[in-house]
C-alpha cells in the first residue's frame, strides 16, 4: 500500500515537470553546483554530577573534545535540485575517530508552481523545532528517510511526509525493526503553516502518527502513537511571543520483550516572550509544562520500584531539539516512555541578552525545574540552574561560542536519578564552527 501511494504521487506530478523540463537548446536552463563544508569542534569540561554510588570516583571531572565534519554537494537546475551531505562525528583521540562516516542527507526534489516532491534522507524542521528539529547541538543531528510533498505559496505552507524503515530486505522473517538508523518503524505527518498578510502573526498545525515495534522478532506487533497540536508566533514591534500546545494519544509499549502495550494520554504546553529593550539589550521569560505519570514510584536506594500502569500520561518527543528548550545541560528532557515512566516537567525560566559589540551576544539565564506530578514523600522541586553563554561571529562563515552552567539539584533529583549526595553539576564548553562554501559555479 505504501509503495502504491509513493508511485501514485510521483506519477501524478511527473507530467507537470516533464512538460516544463523539455526545453529547446536556446531555452536550456542554468545549472548550479555548490560544495559546502562544515567543521564543528567543541571542548567540554564536566565536574560533579549524578553518578551512581559505585562510581563516585568518576564524579570529579570529565574533559573531552568532540568534532563533526560535513561535506555537502548541491545541484540545482530549473525544477530539479539535489543534495548529498556526508558527515563524520567522533571524539579526539578515540580509535577511528570514535565513529565511522555516515550519510546525513541524500535527497532529490522536483518543484514547480509552488508544488514540490522531495524524496530521500533529509532534515525535518518545523516551527521552533520542539517536535521535529535538526537537533544541531548533537554531533550526528537528526535526518529522516522520507517522501515529502506539498505546496508553498501566497503565505501558505502545506507539507505531508511518509516514512517506512527496515533493517534488511527480508525475503523471510517479517518486518521486525529495532536498533536501526531511526528510532521509529514508520511515520506519517501533515504540517500546515499560514502567515497573516500585513500582520505579524503566524500559525501552524501539526499531526504525526509514529509506529514503534512492540515485542520480540518471533512475537511482535506495531503500536502507533498520534501527536497533534498547534504553534503560534506573534511579533508586534519589539515584542516577540510564541506558544504551542500538543497532545499525544494512541498506545505505548510497556515492555518490549513481553509485547505489552497500554493507552497513551499525554499533553504539553508552553509560552515564551522576548522584548528588545534596545539594540543592545533584550529580556525573555517563559514556561513549559510536560505531563507525567500520576503513579510514579520513587524507590528507596537499593530497591526497585514497581507499579502497574493501565495508562501512560508522560509526554515525550523522539525527534525534537530538546536542548533548545529545557536548559543547556539537556538534563530534564522527558525520556522516551516506551521503556520507562516519567513524572513530567515544569520549567520556569527567564534571562537577558546583551549585545555589547556588533557581532557579540551574551546570554544570562535562570531555570527552575520541578516535576509535573506529585511524588510521595518528596518535594516536587528538582533544581535551580544558572547559565551563561556567549557567541561571537568572527567572519561570515566562522563563529566561536562558549558557555558555563551550574545546577543546584535537590534531594528529589538525587532520588530520581539514583545519584550520590553530590548533586552540584558544573559544565563548561567552548565551540568553534567553520562553515565555508568552498566552491560554486553556474553554467548552461
Amino acid at each position: 500500500m505504501r509503495n502504491f501511494l509513493l508511485m501514485a504521487t510521483l506519477l501524478a506530478v511527473a507530467p507537470v515537470w516533464a512538460q516544463n523540463d523539455s526545453v529547446t537548446v536556446k531555452e536550456k536552463p542554468e545549472n548550479e553546483l555548490t560544495l559546502d563544508a562544515q567543521l564543528m569542534t567543541r571542548g567540554e569540561i564536566r565536574r560533579g554530577g549524578l553518578i551512581t554510588k559505585d562510581k563516585v570516583q568518576d564524579a570529579e571531572k570529565a574533559n573531552f573534545i568532540v568534532e563533526r565534519t560535513r561535506l555537502a554537494v548541491g545541484y540545482k537546475r530549473d525544477v530539479l535540485s539535489m543534495r548529498v551531505n556526508i558527515q563524520h562525528v567522533g571524539l579526539w583521540g578515540a580509535e577511528g575517530g570514535g565513529k565511522n562516516l555516515d550519510l546525513h542527507e541524500a535527497w532529490a526534489q522536483l518543484s514547480k508552481y509552488g508544488l514540490f516532491v522531495k524524496v530521500g534522507r533529509q532534515e525535518l524542521c518545523y516551527d521552533d523545532e520542539r517536535i521535529l528539529g535538526r537537533n544541531d547541538w548533537s554531533l550526528a543531528g537528526y535526518s529522516h528517510d522520507v517522501l515529502k510533498f506539498g505546496y508553498e505559496g501566497h503565505g501558505h505552507l502545506a507539507h505531508a511526509f511518509l516514512a517506512y524503515n527496515q533493517n534488511n530486505k527480508n525475503m523471510y522473517g517479517g518486518t521486525y525493526y529495532t536498533g536501526g538508523y531511526l528510532p521509529y518503524k514508520s511515520m506519517q505527518g501533515v504540517w500546515y503553516h499560514y502567515d497573516v498578510p500585513k500582520f505579524p502573526l503566524g500559525a501552524s498545525l501539526l499531526f504525526l502518527n509514529i509506529g514503534m515495534e512492540c515485542g520480540v522478532p518471533t512475537n511482535h506487533h506495531t503500536v502507533n502513537q498520534q501527536l497533534y497540536g498547534g504553534y503560534l508566533s506573534f511579533h508586534p514591534g519589539r515584542l516577540s511571543t510564541q506558544m504551542s500546545y500538543y497532545r499525544q494519544s494512541g498506545r505505548a509499549s510497556l515492555d518490549y520483550t513481553s509485547g505489552t502495550d497500554v493507552p497513551l494520554k499525554a499533553w504539553m504546553g508552553n509560552v515564551k516572550a522576548k522584548y528588545d529593550i534596545s539594540n543592545m539589550f533584550s529580556a525573555y521569560a517563559g514556561f513549559d509544562y510536560i505531563s507525567g505519570d500520576e503513579s510514579f514510584v520513587v524507590p528507596n536506594p537499593g530497591h526497585i520500584g514497581m507499579t502497574l500502569h493501565t495508562e501512560l500520561n508522560s509526554f515525550t518527543t523522539l525527534l525534537g531539539s530538546t536542548r533548545n528548550f529545557y536548559g543547556a545541560m539537556d538534563f530534564f528532557y522527558v525520556s522516551t516512555y516506551f521503556s520507562t515512566y516519567s513524572p513530567g516537567l515544569q520549567h520556569l525560566y527567564g534571562g537577558t541578552i546583551v549585545r555589547p559589540l556588533k557581532n557579540l551576544s551574551v546570554d544570562l539565564g535562570y531555570h527552575y525545574m520541578a516535576t509535573a506530578t506529585k511524588l510521595s514523600g518528596l518535594n516536587m522541586t528538582l533544581g535551580h540552574n544558572i547559565e551563561l553563554s556567549a557567541s561571537y561571529q568572527l567572519m561570515k562563515d566562522v563563529s566561536i561560542s562558549a558557555g558555563y552552567s551550574y545546577m543546584s539539584g535537590t534531594y528529589t533529583m538525587e532520588r530520581l536519578k539514583r545519584s550520590t549526595a553530590d548533586h552540584k553539576l558544573r559544565w563548561g564548553w567552548l565551540m568553534l564552527v567553520v562553515s565555508p562554501q568552498i566552491f560554486s559555479t553556474k553554467w548552461k
